[in-house]
């Protein structure tokens, strides 16, 4: 049976961190329909003004936060001690977990181009041990489709497998169609499926959806995607739902309010972090 659009959310500009534009796309409002993506911001801008300021050090805990860069950099330093810098097609992987505190600086480029994902960790994993992963370009397998590419950022397409989740499954596909691209996915059918336009328009099924769109499929085990006349990047984010209670405090995401009253209390007691390291 062929997937269909359910939900789509038209990203909004929006001013986070020290000072970021950026697109928001999906937040505390979509929780439930796109679970467990808790949230999808998309950096776009060839005006490093827009961007350099950056995200000062803050804290997470309960989650996992993925950050694909297209074009340009994000500089990444934590409390467990990772200094790294990602860019070009790379993908910085974190597990806040019990918590960390990290900060990303955006340096100046001619364009800055990428998404971050927020994942949400499973109720029995909320408090394992933080940790960071890179994926480098060298890792990610480019694979010819129809009139394209698919660059396999995680999980598995096909007979092609790359860096696989440890908590929840996660299929993560940058997909790029040149004018008469078309790719047909197919898909487990309770796996819950996003679709992102990064950039260009695209139909996804039968529906033409413009750039910087989220759409939510419906169950089943196929789609088809296809570029709606002109070039297209399109973000393939399938995972499994989690259908568990959500208390979003700011970074930090729980399950039930006395868990972020803890991560709070935590954090103003100075015993946040489980692991750490002093700079």
């Amino acid at each position: 049976m062929e997937r269909d659009i359910i939900q789509k959310v038209k990203g909004f500009r929006t001013i986070d961190g020290a000072g970021v534009n950026l697109v928001r796309v999906l937040g505390n409002t979509t929780v439930n329909e796109y679970d467990p993506i808790l949230l999808l911001d998309s950096f776009d801008s060839t005006n490093p003004n827009d961007y350099i300021a950056g995200f000062p050090m803050h804290p997470h805990r309960g989650i996992e936060t993925i950050s694909y860069v297209y074009k340009g950099k994000m500089s990444h330093k934590d409390s467990l001690g990772n200094q790294d810098t990602i860019g070009y097609g790379e993908v910085q992987w974190m597990t806040a977990g019990s918590g960390i505190l990290h900060e990303e600086n955006l340096p100046a480029s001619e364009r800055l181009l990428g998404v971050q994902l927020w994942l949400n960790l499973p109720a029995k994993n909320k408090m394992v041990p933080p940790a960071y992963h890179r994926i480098r370009n060298s890792d990610i397998k480019e694979i010819p489709i129809e009139n394209g590419m698919l660059r396999l950022l995680a999980g598995s397409y096909k007979e092609y497998k790359a860096y696989m989740s440890k908590y929840l499954p996660l299929d993560y596909y940058d997909i790029h169609l040149e004018r008469e691209g078309s790719i047909s996915i197919n898909t487990e059918a309770d796996m819950s499926v996003t679709v992102f336009t990064l950039t260009g328009d695209a139909v996804v099924g039968k529906e033409l959806i413009s750039e910087k769109t989220a759409v939510k499929l419906s169950e089943g085990d196929s789609v088809i995607i296809k570029s709606a006349g002109s070039p297209c990047q399109v973000l393939w984010i399938s995972s499994k739902k989690l259908e568990e209670p959500v208390a979003w405090g700011g970074p930090i995401v729980m399950n039930t309010r006395e868990e972020l009253a803890k991560a709070f209390d935590d954090l103003d007691k100075g015993t946040f972090l489980k692991d750490k390291i002093n700079y």
